[in-house]
């Protein structure tokens, strides 16, 4: 078993390569052993390609599996082996955004059972041991159902792995020494805004930082992991969820119409576990201190 080892949780595939594709394939690279756990197949997402509109949730209800195959792709850009859906792929569905008609789905991740899913994730954490995990924070990042769920997920897991009265059928207990939330400092995000302006272009933006729905104020932020090297290679991770990014170099875009733009560094909150030595004001390593 490598020495280092990183398991994340995501809510939807393509998550993982917006918010931490570089730390993702920079640990890769090292030899860190990394594990992707996606918690739904992103079913209820919109679809930029033409050709297959025929995939979405109101039509042939197909894009979830499409998705698996983006999700492959991405991950041999990335350089990591060991992805997988928690449950099982399409144990749970996409909740689609606060508000709508799929988060009253029984079938949905908004409406899973806490106890089902903790264990799902347990079984995880007690199999590949990891010293650090990565997720979001209590409200998802941006409030969508699924990333509230998952961010529930990751830190009961926690708990639980670590307590060897809880499900011993599921492995031997494990304690995670660290944990981190993945953020967007609000300076990055007025950085990304205003190279979109700068840049012109077919990338819609918000008019001001305050306008977005994600972003934290910049001393909240404790760890910054330099994957510069890897951004081509994020970039093209991107590339392979063709029905949900559309990119033009370091700009992309949603199916939503935001622009935004792919950085070379990326940014998480410790919440459990040490700080180690920070550098320039940030801890430089995810590992740092283990």
């Amino acid at each position: 078993m490598p020495d280092r080892r990183l398991l994340l949780v995501h809510a939807h595939p393509d998550d993982e390569t917006i918010g931490t594709g570089v730390t993702m394939a920079r640990y890769a690279d090292e030899g860190a052993a990394v594990t992707l756990v996606t918690c739904t197949l992103g079913d209820e997402g919109e679809v930029l390609v033409p050709a297959l509109a025929h995939l979405a949730a109101d039509r042939d209800d197909g894009l979830g599996q499409h998705r698996i195959g983006e999700l492959a792709q991405a991950m041999r850009e990335l350089g990591v082996t060991d992805h997988r859906f928690l449950g099982g792929p399409g144990r749970w569905r996409d909740s689609g955004m606060m508000g709508t008609a799929p988060n009253d789905d029984p079938r949905s991740f908004w409406r899973s059972d806490a106890a089902e899913r903790t264990a799902a994730l347990v079984a995880v954490v007690r199999e590949v041991r990891p010293q650090v995990m990565v997720g979001y924070d209590e409200h998802g990042g941006y409030g969508h159902p699924d990333h509230i769920r998952a961010h529930q997920a990751m830190m009961d897991a926690f708990t639980a792995a670590a307590d060897a009265a809880y499900r011993p059928d599921l492995g031997e207990p494990w304690p995670v020494g660290k944990v981190y939330w993945s953020v967007v400092p609000r300076s990055v995000l007025a950085e990304g805004m205003a190279q979109l302006r700068a840049a012109g272009g077919p990338f819609a933006a918000w008019e001001s930082v305050g306008d977005i729905p994600y972003g934290v104020p910049d001393e909240q932020v404790t760890t910054r992991v330099d994957g510069t090297a890897y951004l081509d290679r994020k970039v093209a991770a991107m590339r392979a969820h063709a029905t949900q990014i559309a990119t033009d170099g370091r700009f992309f875009a949603l199916a939503d119409g935001t622009g935004q733009v792919a950085f070379g560094r990326e940014h998480y909150r410790l919440v459990r576990g040490s700080l180690g030595e920070r550098v320039d004001g940030f801890e430089p390593d995810l590992f740092a201190g283990i």
